[in-house]
């Protein structure tokens, strides 16, 4: 007999100061898209979250934009939406693969990413996943990603304060204290 387990969402965080997250979304199944987009946009709404939209052709190259959003400076998080829909050929494993692999890494070099692309087997499974009103998996990501802001924010203030730099480095093997003025 099979039992009913119920799905928990931590409570949406609050910030203390102006958030923006970019909304990097492929639209290749356009329909699936605007849905998943719909519910990242209405979960950034709900936090006082500024987003820009960002749109790439494909699920390979979200992580590319990130990454190059991510060296501007301007983004506290970032929520990739897209969906891959399972084919005929083993093109899919390597789509799934690889951008679920750099958004990993991006993630693990410290950028608060939220995953919200799709990786199913066929259209009817993408439409249940994406619609806002229903299980609104890109309502989910950019929830995901809000949380790692605010985690990120969280560790960033109980780290001390590095001294301010001296101008001054000590070369290997010397012991005399080089200046630079």
């Amino acid at each position: 007999m099979a039992t009913s387990i119920t799905h928990y969402s931590l409570p949406a965080p609050v910030f203390d100061r102006p958030t923006r997250i970019a909304i990097v979304v492929s639209p290749y199944y356009r329909e699936i898209a605007d849905q998943l987009l719909a519910g990242a946009k209405a979960a950034c709404e709900a936090a006082k979250a500024m987003y820009d939209v960002i749109e790439v052709p494909g699920a390979l190259e979200i992580p590319p934009a990130i990454g190059l959003a991510a060296r501007s400076g301007e983004f506290d998080g970032y929520v990739a939406l897209g969906c891959v829909i399972r084919g005929e050929t083993t093109h899919y494993e390597t789509v799934c693969n690889d951008s679920s692999r750099g958004l990993m890494h991006l993630g693990l070099e410290g950028h608060a990413i939220g995953n919200g692309i799709l990786t199913v087997d066929n259209v009817d499974q993408a439409v249940v996943r994406a619609e806002a009103a229903g299980q609104n998996k890109g309502g989910g990501a950019a929830d995901a990603a809000l949380h790692l802001v605010a985690l990120a924010r969280r560790f960033q203030a109980s780290r001390p304060v590095p001294p301010a730099d001296t101008g001054e480095f000590r070369v290997a093997g010397s012991d005399q204290t080089p200046t630079i003025g």
